[in-house]
């Protein structure tokens, strides 16, 4: 996420979403809104990019954001910069294999009307260190 290709990509800072313009006229979703993807797993912001590249009720997600989760628990977002892993399954292929299981799950997606300001992006920032010995 952090090299020149993946960050030329993002809008805003977030990972971007591919959705037909079908789907993104039926909820009121324009190119670069703020979108959030959810299922029973959890949920991520994205930009949207609307275009006929993918097929009508089908979303492209890249996996090249880092997880990035809010401050605040109850936010009801689980990743604030669009990983998708927090709406996949977290199983392997096998035991020997450990590869993901499925490149794909059910979601939906409408435009973010949470606030915002209060969930900057922070995957780049450093954490705070703490520098007294106990």
């Amino acid at each position: 996420d952090h090299g020149a290709h993946s960050r030329k990509s993002k809008i805003k800072g977030r990972e971007p979403v591919v959705i037909h313009p079908e789907d993104a006229k039926r909820r009121n979703i324009e190119n670069g809104s703020l979108v959030r993807l959810f299922n029973r797993r959890g949920s991520c912001l994205c930009s949207a990019v609307v275009s006929d590249e993918v097929r009508p009720s089908v979303l492209q997600l890249s996996t090249g954001a880092w997880f990035d989760p809010p401050l605040a628990a109850d936010s009801g977002i689980s990743c604030k910069h669009g990983n998708p892993n927090v709406l996949t399954r977290d199983e392997g292929t096998s035991r020997l294999a450990q590869g993901p299981s499925a490149l794909s799950c059910l979601v939906e997606v409408e435009v973010y009307r949470g606030e915002t300001t209060a969930m900057p992006l922070s995957a780049f920032s450093p954490p705070v260190i703490n520098s007294e010995r106990t």
